[in-house]
């Protein structure tokens, strides 16, 4: 009886490390599927998020990530030597990447780079291009093109340019957009009153 008991015992102990073997066999293979979905999944959004720039819904062409910049513009515009008011709602963050905020009508918000002016400008519904700056206004749209009589202006830092719908603003840049018939030393004096806008 020795003999017969010891065998069913090693073919027991024989079985029983087998079966762990097998046991953990298969945990390491669950292991080893689990880590490599995980790596896939990592791998994929990594890719996502480098490629954000090109597939983000609503990105402006060229643009960078957000984030990738985070400056501020000042800008004014004056139609007739009226002073154009951006801190209403309807022109408050139409975009994440360049914008008005807080109620600020002088202060263009850049949170990504690459940004133009035109995306700014066609965000918040305004028409520009490089003789006609067009708005809606009471009574349908209020438009101020080049004429015989009165031009459209744009300054970029006291610079004449012809026009901004391509140009990324920098940060601390000055802009200017003036209509009407005015002279130099008047454009000179909206200049000036844009260098006094806080920032």
């Amino acid at each position: 009886m020795g003999k017969k008991s010891r065998k069913e015992r090693e073919i027991k102990r024989d079985s029983f490390a087998t079966q762990r073997s097998k046991e953990k066999t298969k945990h390491t293979l669950i292991a080893v599927a689990v880590l490599s979905g995980i790596a896939v999944i990592v791998g994929i959004s990594a890719y996502n998020f480098m490629s954000l720039d090109q597939t983000a819904p609503g990105a402006p062409p060229g643009a960078g990530i957000l984030g990738s910049a985070h400056d501020h513009i000042s800008i004014l515009v004056k139609l007739h030597g009226d002073t154009f008011d951006f801190s209403s709602q309807g022109f408050q963050i139409k975009s994440s990447y360049i914008h008005f905020e807080a109620r600020d009508s002088a202060t263009i918000h850049k949170h990504a780079s690459g940004v133009t002016m035109g995306y700014l400008i066609e965000s918040i519904a305004i028409g520009l291009d490089d003789d006609c700056f067009t708005f809606e206004g009471s009574g349908g749209d209020r438009v101020f093109c080049t004429n015989e009589d009165f031009s459209l202006k744009f300054h970029v830092n006291h610079e004449p340019v012809p026009n901004l719908t391509d140009y990324v603003a920098e940060d601390g840049d000055k802009i200017l957009i003036s209509y009407g018939g005015e002279t130099q030393e008047q454009i000179d004096s909206q200049l000036a009153e844009l260098d006094a806008l806080p920032i």
